[in-house]
């Protein structure tokens, strides 16, 4: 028998730069490198230099240049939104992160009009990752520590500048927010730790990390702090979060990590009880809250504490409510008449028990989602969310770690499934794709892909190569994005990251 819980199965199988503060990185080159591609509305490299020159005349101070400059940019605005309209995909998006030196005269212009080179006419900027904000210093009602800490830019407002530049050049610009990963610093905070996601353990996402492992990355792996999606406090912080964003009224936000965390090895498969996260006191009630009976109150709570219910269990149980029949809860069904002795009862009951719990788990990544992606669209602003087609599986008798059930996600809002597989050649890509296609039920699917332009990286073919083998199988997706600006521009990447980037003309540089 199928059980329904909230609509969710329980069985779960188809679940500037002037040299006055900065010096020149010798050896940047400050032009956009990449592979020309036709077909994918990318710029010729003598326009890019031609546009690269005003922008260092507009630096220097040279009024005309700033007219010129500014001409150049709403023309060529014009010519990528016509030539995306005659190209697939209709829309060419890439993940961006920021930095400070982001915010010194002509970088945030020389970055802007490098992707717009590339033939993009999105871009979705991480406003929200590691416990930081992309808020001013300023003006940060957020519990998070803003991203930008010089106070020489304590008053600058990174996201409005770059949604203001770049609906200039014709971007629209989406701000991208980690979801359920709230941070390190969130979780030391004595206010804050009771909305931490435990497991049956009593550990957080943080006692995931071996310190003694060579191979550990113990600064983004630190960061991995994941909250209970049922947390009123954890939601309450996002809320607050989420309303700091919209207030510069970017062109979407997208969620990401909605899911729990990633484990490895035996670990990466949950099996039982307490590998679940639902043992915040918050999960923990809401599971209980379930019940529809006090003998169903009980059990659930019984099987909270020790991971089954014994035959004496169940005996006791009985004896303790005798007006109440079965046990019951949300989804639950059992036949009616007399109840089978405990011994008969008792397999069922400790899997449908197991079922309730792991359904518990999923759902409230599913009510998580569905709250803040509710909020973004009662502004008129389009909601998305970034997952991995492969989270949601069942494996043998257990479950992927991540437990990231995006088969159930709001069919309202984007679908952006991070196809990033490796095989050697676009076909598991080209597969995570149809999968999630298969599931949408109208819901728009934005493919995510991981490369570079003209040539195999990390064992991925092309972006162009992946981009036309998408094609091929479903012509009907409109827009597709890529990961991330960083893996097409290292040096340049690098060099932000840094602030080892000069726009004056040197004797290095010039053109």
């Amino acid at each position: 028998m199928t059980n329904r819980f909230f609509g969710f199965h329980l069985s779960l199988v188809s679940l500037t730069l002037t040299t006055a503060f900065i010096a020149p990185l010798r050896g940047i080159n400050l032009l956009p490198v990449q592979a020309q591609t036709a077909g994918f509305c990318q710029t010729p490299p003598d326009q890019a230099k031609t546009k690269l020159k005003l922008l260092r005349d507009v630096i220097a101070g040279d009024d005309a240049a700033q007219q010129a400059y500014d001409q150049r940019i709403k023309e060529d605005a014009g010519q990528l939104q016509q030539c995306r309209s005659r190209n697939w995909p209709q829309n060419q998006a890439i993940w961006l992160r920021l930095y400070e030196c982001d915010l010194r005269p002509g970088v945030l212009d020389t970055l802007l009009d490098r992707i717009t080179s590339r033939g993009y006419n999105q871009v979705y900027i991480e406003v929200f990752y590691n416990g930081r904000v992309l808020l001013p210093a300023t003006n940060n009602p957020t519990v998070w520590s803003a991203e930008i800490r010089n106070s020489q830019y304590a008053n600058r407002d990174l996201l409005a500048e770059v949604i203001q530049k770049g609906h200039k050049r014709g971007l629209k610009v989406y701000a991208w927010l980690f979801s359920l990963n709230y941070g390190y610093q969130y979780s030391q905070r004595p206010d804050r730790r009771s909305a931490m996601a435990r497991n049956g353990n009593g550990k957080t996402s943080l006692d995931l990390v071996d310190y003694t492992d060579p191979n550990a990355n113990l600064e983004g792996d630190v960061d991995n702090a994941f909250v209970d999606p049922y947390s009123p406090q954890a939601r309450q912080d996002y809320a607050q979060l989420l309303q700091a964003i919209l207030q510069r009224r970017p062109d979407g936000i997208l969620f990401d990590y909605i899911r729990y965390p990633r484990q490895t090895g035996g670990a990466s498969i949950t099996s039982k009880l307490s590998d679940l996260w639902i043992f915040g006191n918050a999960a923990q009630q809401a599971l209980i809250n379930r019940a529809l009976n006090e003998k169903g109150r009980t059990v659930i709570q019984r099987y909270l504490q020790q991971g089954y219910i014994s035959a004496s269990d169940l005996k006791n149980i009985d004896a303790s409510h005798p007006t109440e029949q079965a046990e019951l809860w949300q989804g639950r069904q059992v036949p009616p008449g007399k109840l089978p002795p405990p011994e008969i009862r008792l397999p069922r009951l400790n899997r449908d028990l197991w079922l309730l719990s792991v359904a518990h788990a999923y759902q409230g990544v599913v009510d998580y989602l569905s709250i803040f992606s509710t909020t973004v669209s009662r502004q008129g602003i389009p909601a998305g969310a970034a997952f991995f087609p492969d989270a949601n599986r069942r494996v043998g008798q257990g479950y992927d770690s991540r437990m990231q059930p995006w088969h159930r996600f709001p069919k309202t809002i984007e679908w952006h499934p991070m196809s990033y597989g490796t095989c050697g050649d676009t076909s598991c890509i080209v597969e995570q794709v149809q999968h999630v296609l298969q599931s949408a039920g109208g819901a728009p699917v934005q493919p995510v892909l991981a490369g570079q332009w003209g040539s195999s990286y990390r064992n991925r073919p092309s972006l162009e190569a992946q981009m036309a083998a998408i094609r091929q199988v479903a012509p009907q997706i409109r827009t597709v994005s890529h990961f991330d600006f960083s893996w097409q521009d290292p040096q340049f990447a690098n060099a932000r990251r840094a602030c080892r980037v000069t726009l004056l003309p040197t004797e290095d540089n010039r053109q």
